[in-house]
């Protein structure tokens, strides 16, 4: 490109920040409409998904982090998966404060159906891009990641 021109990131209007998040709430929306049926909303399946990532056993507070939600707004989620018979929350036997999640026979059947749909999903996501795309893609983003992330504490220390 000349000089004059400017890049196609930096010509993106609004940002290309916005272009990102409407991806995601894309990719999001499509996902949700697809595990529907399974009587999963997008904070049940993120939850569930993210549970058998963390690992089973993980504080119902390191799930709220790994969510990058707050505590509370996880309680009721943790809750309806209870009650769909999914999870099972047991004391943490370090701290008797604390609960650990556990993925029940039924909801580690729901976690490899869902694994199913969102691969479904992923992979019409990623029509006409090459491997050598996406992970220059994946490049990018696991770099701008640690970039937001410097950039939040400089403003939290600010």
């Amino acid at each position: 490109m000349s000089a004059n021109k400017p890049q196609l990131y930096e010509s993106l209007e609004p940002s290309l920040g916005v272009f990102l998040g409407r991806v995601f709430r894309h990719w999001r929306s499509a996902v949700n409409k697809a595990v529907a049926h399974l009587g999963m909303t997008e904070s049940r399946w993120t939850a569930l998904m993210l549970l058998k990532k963390t690992g089973e056993g993980c504080t119902q507070q390191a799930l709220a982090k790994s969510l990058m939600i707050e505590l509370p707004s996880l309680t009721r989620t943790i809750k309806q998966l209870q009650e769909q018979g999914l999870i099972e929350r047991r004391p943490d036997p370090n701290d008797r404060r604390a609960h650990c999640l556990w993925l029940t026979d039924s909801g580690r059947e729901m976690v490899d159906e869902l694994a199913g749909y969102i691969l479904a999903i992923r992979r019409e996501m990623y029509e006409g891009l090459s491997d050598e795309q996406l992970n220059v893609f994946a490049d990018v983003l696991l770099r701008m990641e640690v970039n937001a992330q410097n950039c939040l504490t400089k403003l939290e220390e600010a």
